[in-house]
């Protein structure tokens, strides 16, 4: 049976490859004045090196041009708008070595699938500034700024968890969004950098909160319960903090946030009060083991301003189980989040891919430093 589910697995990802691969579907209209992006995937044009001697081991594509359609609500000239213009649509999300191929793809597939691409503004967190000039060499259109995320702001605040990766301290950085960006930022999309957008962003951007200040799907058929400790659970001065609530799970990777609500509320000390109350558990009173996900929960769950599913297929890394693979929840298809251990561009470079990982692959950008050939 076990070959028969991968088999089916397996078509399932070659069905979906061509409905929502950006080479061999239908574009909105901005789509329709760009060069193959599939055509570039195979041959590689335009490869360059990366000028940032601290990035020189990386080799990526530059991605193909982009502009707004006709119907977009301003055309923004390069070099004349600002972080302040209100048509921009907001997007954050975290820079690192070891992640920096699944940003690159989810950048790329933003602006691939927007029909206003020039209205999007990227802020991108990171803990070594090196990586600006690789962006800036991927993505010469785009619109973006780069802001430096200390380590040392959370790592006495950080507990040990069930993975390594989800101790990190750049991990953290989506708590503090709010001091990190302009006042006049006053809501953005923050997202993982093992996702792909297959979708129009501005979609998501335009959702309603509902006067919430994070927007995100929810899983309320989770068990919520196991994200805590049975200490926390048998602690009624702790597991009151859901006392009148409804909480579901959410995952933190794919969310909404209102940030001048954010700032009025003063949610970024709430949350660090909860890994200070973590911290000071040490091993046998710790109230979590899940990374930066429960402190959200802790504040946020019951509180959160529903969007759709679509918007957040999780689960596709394996959701931490080593080797598994994953087919899609029911329902259509806005947002492919590899969340869990196992990232698309390591199985597919380890030779090992799981068969949803061909959905990435037409959005990657990484590849070996060649030299576009002379013509003769």
């Amino acid at each position: 049976m076990l070959w028969l589910m991968r088999l089916s697995s397996f078509f399932t990802a070659a069905l979906l490859t061509v409905v929502l691969s950006p080479s061999l579907q239908s574009f909105p209209p901005a789509e329709a004045i760009r060069s193959s992006h599939f055509d570039g995937y195979l041959r590689f044009p335009g490869q360059i090196a990366v000028p940032d001697p601290r990035a020189r081991h990386f080799a990526f594509r530059r991605a193909p041009f982009f502009r707004n359609a006709g119907d977009c609500e301003a055309r923004l000239e390069p070099g004349n708008s600002t972080v302040c213009d209100p048509s921009l649509v907001h997007i954050a999300i975290t820079l690192d070595e070891e992640y920096l191929r699944g940003s690159i793809a989810a950048v790329h597939s933003i602006i691939q699938h927007s029909s206003c691409p020039e209205n999007v503004f990227f802020h991108f967190l990171v803990s070594d500034t090196g990586l600006e000039s690789l962006v800036r060499s991927v993505f010469p259109q785009l619109r973006f700024n780069v802001y430096f995320f200390d380590p040392n702001r959370v790592r006495g605040l950080i507990s040990t968890s069930v993975r390594q990766a989800l101790e990190q301290p750049l991990n953290y950085a989506r708590n503090y969004l709010a001091d990190l960006l302009e006042p006049c930022v006053r809501r953005v999309i923050y997202l993982d950098s093992d996702l792909v957008v297959v979708d129009d962003v501005a979609k998501l951007w335009r959702y309603d909160l509902g006067g919430r200040t994070v927007g995100a799907p929810e899983y309320c058929h989770a068990n919520f319960t196991k994200y805590f400790t049975e200490r926390f659970w048998s602690d009624r001065r702790l597991s009151g903090t859901f006392a009148g609530r409804n909480p579901c799970y959410f995952n933190t990777g794919v969310m909404v946030m209102d940030l001048d609500r954010w700032r009025r509320g003063s949610f970024t000390r709430r949350i660090e009060y909860w890994m200070e109350v973590q911290k000071a558990g040490g091993g046998s009173d710790r109230i979590y083991e899940l990374g930066s996900l429960p402190p959200f929960l802790l504040v946020f769950a019951g509180r959160v301003a529903p969007i759709e599913h679509r918007w957040n297929q999780h689960g596709l890394g394996g959701d931490n189980v080593k080797g598994s693979c994953r087919d899609l929840h029911p329902g259509p298809v806005s947002l492919l989040h590899w969340s869990g251990s196992g990232k698309p561009w390591v199985r597919l470079s380890s030779g090992r891919p799981c068969p949803l990982d061909a959905l990435w692959a037409p959005y990657d950008l990484y590849g070996p430093a060649l030299r576009p050939r002379k013509k003769r």
